[in-house]
């Protein structure tokens, strides 16, 4: 991927999974992006959803999920110990690989007006994107949280919204929209159910108070765990690292009579932030970034070619090289690819060609729906790798407490998730890709009815063999309404399958 572009939106809700599933859903629904990480904190109340993609895709996943939040999320019904003023409540779009944040300005506008046309929702702008100098900070924009806006928005000039009307949306309330560079959603949990003490510590380190610069900090009380929680935003890492933070916090704790009980991190972390508290703490002498084997590794891999961009013969041999990756599931894309392009093929020997006039528009409209059908499929080859490539990190993360395993537990189920839907979408389009060769024979140039046919059987095999990586990861997912709906599915698909099969004979 080219352009790469992180959008972490915010949702407020941290209790049902299954909303939250439904959510992940909408976004994978748009192909070339792909979600890295879900987090759910209950007492928050709040749902963390990281997701990556070039810049041309990002925004109108950010809008699926937009929606499907404001279907799903009603704030009348929500309390947590975050503040929020919308069912999606805050959505940054941050610049990762060949884009500026001038450029994630323009998709967050982008993004905000059409969330607002399509949705009926008030837009603010924030960050970089802001319009005016005090809605760059994001607390200024909550203030009063969801109850407060709905009673000021239409009376208070300076609560006007920056796209759609001055009304909240009765259920999904307001969302803000903006860019920004790299921020850690980090928290630090005190041995103490005294929130008050959560509260000072958070008054003396955050910037807004006189505390460290770039630090924005609040005190929650932790219903479900009995304690008080330092929350944090931390805007620049490389000015106030984690540690500094973690040191201050640690001491002005102590000084209250209270210990730090543990820290966590919400969402994804960059690993020079990691490797700063590293090197600090473990104080080595020859540190430098190199040391870390991850870093060697990319570094070696930066110019390696995707999947889909290799040459023949080089896919060739990485299939048959004792890796992982590329596997099944990226052979079952490819072979739906080859059975889309021979169709794309077929309808070029007949375009224009005498006796075949009169189903030029329709030819025309088939080669329309072939072309989006190979470019999903050939992205699919490298997403199937890259959906492996989770499910193995998850399978490596630590597990020698209980803390590590839940962890560990959570994050395969959700990349099981990521590699069973990855899949069934390859099922989808070689079963759609099926029904438009067995279209396309009546209309087509006799003289490539076997190009037909051999795509035709092609684009059954990618369905079946994707299916088959369905079935394997759903057998490895525990009951759910996620195994539920993707099992009637599957079922759906056999079936069609089958018909599909049985009319080419």
């Amino acid at each position: 991927m080219k352009n790469i572009v992180e959008c972490v939106p915010n949702f407020s809700e941290g209790r049902d999974r299954v909303v939250i599933d439904q959510i992940v859903t909408a976004i994978q629904t748009i192909p070339g992006l792909f979600v890295m990480d879900v987090e759910m904190d209950a007492d928050h109340h709040r749902s963390v959803i990281t997701f990556v993609g070039e810049k041309e895709r990002i925004g109108e996943g950010a809008l699926r999920a937009i929606g499907k939040a404001t279907e799903l999320i009603d704030l009348n019904r929500h309390s947590g110990a975050h503040p929020r003023i919308g069912a999606t409540d805050v959505v940054p779009f941050i610049p990762v690989r060949d884009v500026t944040l001038e450029e994630c300005v323009a998709i967050a506008r982008q993004v905000g007006e059409e969330a607002a046309r399509r949705f009926s929702l008030p837009i603010y702008l924030y960050e970089a994107a802001a319009s005016r100098p005090e809605r760059i900070q994001l607390e200024n924009i909550r203030r009063g949280q969801f109850e407060g806006l709905r009673q000021e928005i239409e009376s208070l000039p300076d609560r006007l919204p920056d796209f759609g009307v001055p009304r909240v949306h009765p259920t999904a309330g307001a969302t803000v929209i903006g860019a920004r560079k790299f921020l850690i959603a980090y928290n630090i949990n005190l041995n103490t159910p005294d929130v008050t003490i959560a509260k000072r510590i958070a008054k003396t380190i955050r910037f807004s108070s006189g505390g460290l610069p770039f630090v924005k900090a609040m005190g929650i009380d932790l219903k479900t765990r009995n304690q008080a929680q330092v929350s944090m935003n931390l805007t620049d890492f490389e000015q106030t690292p984690i540690h500094r933070v973690f040191e201050m916090v640690k001491r002005e704790a102590e000084e209250l009579g209270v210990t730090v009980a543990g820290s966590e991190i919400i969402g994804l972390v960059p690993q020079k932030a990691l490797e700063m508290s590293a090197e600090f703490y473990l104080q080595i002498e020859n540190f430098r970034p190199e040391l870390v084997f991850e870093n060697c590794l990319n570094a070696l891999l930066e110019d390696t070619q995707e999947l889909a961009a290799m040459k023949i013969a080089d896919f060739l041999e990485s299939v048959a090289a004792t890796n992982p990756v590329p596997g099944g599931g990226s052979v079952a894309a490819l072979a739906g690819a080859l059975a889309a392009a021979l169709g794309k093929m077929a309808i070029g020997f007949t375009l224009h060609k005498k006796g075949f006039e009169s189903h030029q528009a329709g030819l025309q409209e088939f080669r329309c729906l072939l072309e989006d059908r190979l470019a999903e499929l050939r992205r699919a080859i490298d997403r199937d790798a890259q959906a492996y490539a989770q499910v193995v990190a998850a399978q490596q993360l630590p597990k020698s407490t209980e803390q590590e395993k839940h962890v560990r537990e959570q994050r395969l189920q959700e990349a099981l998730r990521s590699a069973t839907d990855v899949p069934m979408q390859v099922a989808e389009l070689a079963s759609r890709v099926m029904q438009s060769l067995l279209d396309l024979r009546p209309i087509t140039n006799p003289h490539v009815a076997s190009d037909l046919n051999v795509g035709f059987w092609m684009a059954l095999a990618a369905a079946e063999g994707a299916l088959d990586n369905v079935l394997i990861n759903l057998e490895s997912l525990p009951e759910s309404e996620f195994v539920a709906t993707r099992n009637q599915r599957y079922q759906a698909l056999k079936s069609l399958l089958k018909q599909l099969g049985t009319s080419n004979l």
